[in-house]
């Protein structure tokens, strides 16, 4: 078998694309590894959210150029593939930074690389694959799914129209698509039969879904989790990540009324000033995300809130991020993720002219940051004493050890626990760690039709 190894940057999407491009290539003869060192094909698959991310890469590539080298002088040969949204941006840019790459394929092209790779063979040379392919993606992607675990990631829908004034996706993944009702739900029962017990669905805006469903009409995503719930095998159900525009009557409803659906909402503001959600082209007001806020609450009361935010953003004043502090406050988040606005070349942010000075936008995090660390806390801190259902996906670091997630996504190790990798079971918890929870096995398992009332 040749080896493989894919390095993931970003988010969960590409974690998915990138499993796909293993089973793409495993009829090649291509076993995923660990490490690149003596691998025959390093695919990097990048993020371009951010400038940071995209330097990774950049530095990355240096290193994998040594690695490549040092295989030739070994009579060997390794084929280094960069992929995913850096991909899409700056393929050509890539081939002429870095000689030692020999494909570029973007996110909505890796499909091809199986024939990519037989042209190089034939051919010789390098080969750039950035179209936006007019044939579906995935009825060429294998049925077959290398899966490892209880749980797994399922793309519903990519790419996205909402064109927010900070962000490169809809020119790195293209317009909103979404696969269809029949084809989501056979490859989640290959994933169960395999089995996986909890599948978090995936967009770039993935509450736009509106895939064709048996009748040929659009079919909303509370829909299509209504439909998936009936999966025999299939005990939970995530969603990630949502817009604010697309969070619908009947998606809310949906957080009350399904068991299967985690009652854990990644909902991302990115501010909370009106001023600037308005030229982040958002489409929403502070007052209509706290409104979705507080009905999707009084669905389902135990639902725990996440969500994105950015400082600093061009033209941000005190008073603007004053206005997003005021409104973390009032939601109170189990967890958020929070970053300095990035300049995304082409994008209409980059080119505004109040830019806000780095040591700004360094002492706005670092405030926001301290504030979401304060409310994580005290989230988990209220967990302790609860009895909650606990999926085991994986061995914890000590012997006979187990971790799995709880229904708000939390990490909880459990000693004793191994036997029940992959499977659902009660869980009392009982301490909180640095990192993780720590809980202790209950009397009984829990089945996902109860996960409402715990």
């Amino acid at each position: 078998m040749k080896k493989l190894y894919i390095k993931t940057y970003g988010c969960q999407m590409n974690v998915y694309d990138s499993a796909r491009m293993a089973d793409l290539l495993a009829p090649l003869g291509y076993a995923p590894v660990d490490v690149a060192d003596d691998a025959d094909m390093v695919i990097l698959n990048t993020c371009h959210i951010r400038e940071k991310a995209v330097e990774k890469v950049y530095s990355d590539l240096g290193r994998m150029k040594v690695l490549k080298a040092a295989r030739g002088e070994a009579n060997g040969k390794m084929l280094l593939a960069v992929a995913g949204c850096v991909a899409q941006a700056e393929g050509a840019e890539i081939m002429a930074r870095q000689p030692a790459v020999d494909m570029v394929v973007g996110p909505q092209s890796y499909h091809r690389l199986p024939e990519m790779i037989a042209r190089i063979a034939r051919e010789g040379g390098v080969a750039l694959q950035t179209d936006f392919a007019t044939e579906d993606k995935f009825d060429s992607l294998p049925e077959a799914r290398g899966v490892e675990g209880a749980t797994a990631f399922l793309t519903v829908q990519e790419g996205c129209d909402k064109f927010c004034t900070f962000c490169v996706v809809p020119y790195t993944r293209g317009s909103e698509f979404s696969r269809p009702v029949a084809e989501i739900e056979a490859e989640a029962r290959r994933l169960v039969e395999q089995g996986v017990r909890e599948v978090t669905l995936l967009g770039q805006n993935v509450n736009a879904y509106a895939g064709a469903g048996p009748d040929g009409e659009a079919t909303s995503l509370a829909k299509l989790i209504r439909r998936l719930a009936r999966i025999d095998g299939l005990e939970r159900l995530r969603y990630t990540t949502s817009h604010p525009r697309d969070m619908s009557d009947d998606l809310i409803a949906a957080h009350g009324e399904i068991g299967k659906l985690m009652p854990f909402l990644h909902l991302p503001v990115q501010s909370g000033s009106d001023r600037v959600l308005k030229a982040m082209n958002r489409g929403h007001t502070r007052d209509e995300y706290l409104e979705i806020v507080e009905r999707a609450r009084k669905a389902r009361p135990d639902i725990a809130m996440a969500s994105d935010f950015i400082v600093g953003f061009p033209g941000e004043t005190d008073a603007d991020f004053d206005a997003t502090m005021d409104l973390v406050r009032s939601v109170g988040y189990a967890q958020a993720f929070s970053f300095k606005y990035s300049a995304r070349p082409g994008t209409p942010a980059a080119a505004a002219v109040k830019q806000i000075p780095a040591e700004v936008k360094d002492a706005r995090l670092q405030t926001l940051q301290a504030l979401i660390a304060e409310q994580q806390d005290r989230f988990n801190r209220s967990c302790i004493g609860k009895t909650v259902p606990v999926l085991f996906d994986k061995p914890g670091r000590r012997a006979g050890q187990a971790v799995g997630r709880s229904p708000y996504l939390q990490a909880v190790h459990v000693e004793g626990a191994v036997p029940l990798i992959g499977t659902l079971h009660k869980v009392t918890i009982a301490a909180l760690t640095a990192n993780s929870l720590k809980g202790v096995l209950a009397s009984s398992s829990i089945g996902a039709e109860k996960a409402l009332a715990f």
